[in-house]
């Protein structure tokens, strides 16, 4: 009878036990969702509009609302981007899946708008909080309970990208990529624990000894699953299959110097990876083949050539130890196999080779040229070139990132003494993804798990010296109610005082006091975007496109049907998603760097059409050719409006001309009255973005000003007043809108005759729907016949139905001059957009 008890007063007494840890994780969980969702005011605006963070999440919002509209089905090609090809769909399934079935539980099945908005805004701070829990169990396993909770306090206030990634509004997957690669990392250390402890061998399961396969076994499913769930939330999830590949190498070569069995290492692999390469089986999209970006056979063979590998590795260790070989030929077996096994890869599938061989790089290598300017792919210790551990401290704060090595080091120190496959998971993963943020600084999402784990491992190691576990157990012994407390107050050493306080001030309060600084917005487009945005939907013509319709993609080698009505939005990539999911409207370039142009590889490569080349194209006639080069078919346009800012014509300048990979001669030193200065050049000014956006595109052809939104200080005056300076001109030195739209039409032709070689002016004053008034002129010479012609974009009648509903126009007629003759001509809509002639 005593025999039958024990089992339920065990289970009782852990039950007990735990619910103090439990209950401290889920109030941490509460605290780290509060903390993200702070800046719930700076999202959800007065007028009912949600501004989501950054560019990615109002991705998200789209694919989401089309699954929603056409449910169960999903988006897989885009016609609505990246005009005129269309994107594929690289996003994870996942994210986008778990959204839309809370909005339609919540909905009871017909969400409405504002709900799924909501949704979508609250979704990535509830599993930022959620995160808490894998990381209270690793830092438990790893360095007690004391580091488990720690560790949670630690990564529920975590600053930096993790944060930021998490927070209320930043919609995006990255969040999840967190929380499954951690639920991923948990369960793959509990099976390892599991399978360590109980000795497993393979004999094992084919002898059906379900005593002690059953723990190992369940645990090493949930990692599988949990893996594909990371992989469906990011196709790049590979990277932890390359994590756990390089642990599995070291811990078979530890166990093998130190006479151990690895056969429960190897069980916990093949067990994990092979349902994992199961489960990605019906996402996979043959006609992608063996892409890393898009969900393809990729995934599927490295998920089955790690299986392969676990059970090589298995393989090798028995046939050492039946041969009695010395265990430092182990790891030469390894490298000569893995040698051989490339040159394998690289006969029978070369394109799987070369993805082996680039992605490294890819992940860990520092970007140049254009690459380099997108800011969550460079790398985190360097800053224009110059290695720097701001951005390190801003992600971690010091202490955190220095206690992240240090908890490093003496899991290293640990490895040497006395390996345990737990405490080596968690020093390979932590190298690694050290390593990555070397390479692009994204990555720093990851390493706030790592930072965390870590470093609670180190004030848990300080805890020990103290002789922290007496205390609790002294607690749990003395402590039956409140009213014990203050007698047990006398047991606390000062030592143990001083030592939660070092770990308090250290540790916990600088990652506290950044987070609360980052909980004061969370980025997204501003009103004046909003404003251009929502413009753009309202005043101008419909594309012809079902914009939550689903859409095949094309077959390979051919472009997408598109109406006769559709056009493109030219405008910098950072911008694309803006447009296309609150305008409504097709943006040539995204943020997936589709559209950009420039070159990618040597100075002799010719520049392809894109943002990039058309912005810092160096005439009219330049940049009408890149923009009609952008459609392959020259009947149609590649683009009909373009959206310039002030910040495309000033700071992300630069990263224009990087993408060209010709960055010289926009900026020249000269001479202030007291040092050299680098301000704009002539090449500068006769940039296509510096002629649209701080001139206005005064004396342009076949480019208008439709539409401005309000102006903000800016560096706009200091431009146009060295504008001024350099050409003599008289440029009024103000800012002007913060974000405008341009109309590309053919322009109406305007003719007439003066004396032969005469100098022939025509000029009108431009009214915006702000109130500003520019002038807009162009100068010509007449022929030896004394015939002249203009060529103008702006009509002085109003808009007609069907096309662009401009707010800004001439406020009144043209002027002809020449000599001492004035003429005024009109010209109407139908004129600019049809190349119509008008004769004086």
């Amino acid at each position: 009878m005593v025999s039958q008890d024990r089992p339920a007063t065990t289970f009782k007494s852990r039950i007990k036990s735990s619910l103090p840890y439990t209950l401290a994780v889920a109030i941490i969980g509460f605290v780290s969702l509060w903390i993200r969702t702070r800046p719930s005011e700076y999202v959800f605006l007065s007028n009912g509009f949600v501004r989501f963070g950054g560019n990615d999440p109002w991705y998200h919002m789209r694919t989401l609302n089309v699954l929603l509209e056409n449910y169960p089905q999903r988006m897989f090609f885009n016609p609505m981007t990246n005009y005129p090809y269309g994107s594929y769909i690289h996003f994870g399934p996942l994210y986008d899946q778990m959204m839309a079935i809370t909005s339609l539980i919540l909905g009871l099945g017909s969400p409405s708008q504002d709900l799924i908005n909501t949704v979508g805004a609250y979704f990535p701070a509830v599993l930022g909080a959620l995160t808490v829990i894998p990381v209270y169990y690793i830092g438990k396993y790893l360095g007690g309970r004391k580091t488990g909770i720690l560790a949670a306090v630690l990564i529920a206030f975590a600053p930096g990208q993790f944060l930021s990634r998490s927070i209320i509004g930043f919609t995006d997957h990255h969040v999840a990529e967190s929380l499954f690669s951690t639920f991923f990392m948990m369960f793959f250390m509990l099976a390892i624990i599991t399978a360590k402890k109980n000795n497993l061998r393979f004999e094992d399961l084919f002898n059906k000894n379900f005593n002690v396969v059953k723990e190992p076994l369940i645990y090493s499913v949930i990692a599988g699953v949990m893996y594909s769930a990371y992989q469906l939330s990011w196709p790049g999830a590979s990277l932890f299959l390359f994590i756990a590949l390089v642990y599995a190498v070291v811990q078979y070569i530890l166990d093998n110097f130190n006479g151990e069995s690895s056969d429960y290492l190897g069980f916990t692999g093949i067990i994990t990876f092979l349902v994992s390469a199961i489960l990605i089986l019906p996402f996979v999209h043959p006609d992608m083949g063996f892409s890393l970006y898009y969900y393809s056979w990729f995934h599927v063979a490295t998920a089955t050539g790690i299986v392969v590998c676990f059970g090589i590795l298995s393989f090798i260790e028995r046939e050492f130890k039946n041969r009695n070989l010395k265990a430092y030929y182990y790891p030469l077996a390894i490298f000569g196999l893995g040698i051989f096994g490339l040159l394998a890869i690289r006969i029978a599938s070369p394109p799987i080779y070369s993805l082996i061989i680039n992605a490294p790089h890819t992940v860990f290598g520092v970007q140049t040229g254009g690459p380099s300017t997108i800011a969550e792919v460079s790398s985190i210790f360097y800053d224009g070139g110059v290695f720097t551990l701001s951005r390190v401290f801003g992600n971690f704060t010091a202490s955190g990132f220095f206690a992240s090595l240090l908890g490093m080091l003496v899991l290293i120190a640990n490895a040497v003494r006395k390996p345990k496959p737990e405490k080596v998971l968690v020093l390979v993963w932590s190298v690694l993804i050290l390593f990555t943020i070397y390479g692009q600084n994204r990555f720093a999402y990851y390493y706030s798990i790592n930072v965390s784990i870590l470093s609670a491992y180190i004030g848990g190691l300080l805890l020990e010296k103290v002789k922290w576990n007496e205390l609790d157990e002294k607690f749990k012994s003395t402590v039956k109610s409140p009213a014990d407390i203050p007698g047990f107050l006398k047991f606390l050493r000062v030592e143990q005082v001083l030592t939660v306080l070092a770990i308090v001030v250290v540790l916990i309060y600088p990652v506290y006091g950044s987070a609360m600084e980052l909980t004061k917005g969370t980025g997204g487009p501003d009103g004046p975007w909003i404003e251009t945005c929502l413009w753009l939907k309202s005043y101008t013509p419909d594309p012809g496109m079902d914009y939550n319709g689903i859409y095949e993609a094309p077959e390979d080698g051919k472009l997408f049907d598109y109406p006769d009505s559709a056009y493109g939005i030219m405008s910098w990539w950072d911008y694309g998603h803006w447009i296309e999911t609150i305008g409504q409207r097709m943006p040539n370039s995204n943020p997936f760097q589709a559209g950009i142009g420039g070159r990618r590889g040597s100075m002799e490569e010719e520049n392809q059409p894109g943002s990039s080349t058309f912005f810092t194209a160096q005439s009219e006639e330049e940049a009408t050719e890149v923009l009609e080069a952008i459609h392959p078919d020259p009947e149609k346009e590649g683009a009909r409006y373009i959206i310039s800012d002030i910040e495309m014509a000033t700071g992300k300048f630069y990263a224009m001309t990087a993408w060209t990979l010709d960055t010289e001669g926009y900026y020249q030193p000269y001479w202030t009255g007291s040092d050299y200065q680098y301000l704009p050049s002539t090449r500068y000014f006769d940039s296509m973005v510096s002629r649209l956006h701080l001139l206005d595109g005064n004396g342009l052809k076949h480019y208008r000003l439709v539409h401005e939104t309000w102006a903000y200080q800016t560096q706009e005056a200091g431009y146009k007043q060295v504008y001024n300076l350099l050409y003599g001109s008289s440029v009024p030195e103000v800012d002007s809108g913060y974000v405008k739209i341009f109309e590309y039409v053919m322009g109406a032709k305007i003719t007439g005759t003066a004396s032969p070689n005469e100098t022939v002016n025509i000029n009108t004053t431009i009214l915006t729907g702000q109130g500003r008034t520019f002038e807009y002129s162009q100068s010509t010479s007449s022929d030896s016949e004394g015939r002249y012609e203009f060529t103008v974009p702006y009509p002085t009648e109003g808009p007609i139905p069907g096309e662009t509903q401009f707010d800004t126009a001439p406020a009144g007629a043209y002027v002809v001059s020449y000599g001492d003759i004035t003429k005024e001509v009109r010209v109407n809509e139908e004129a600019v957009l049809n190349g119509q002639e008008i004769k004086i």
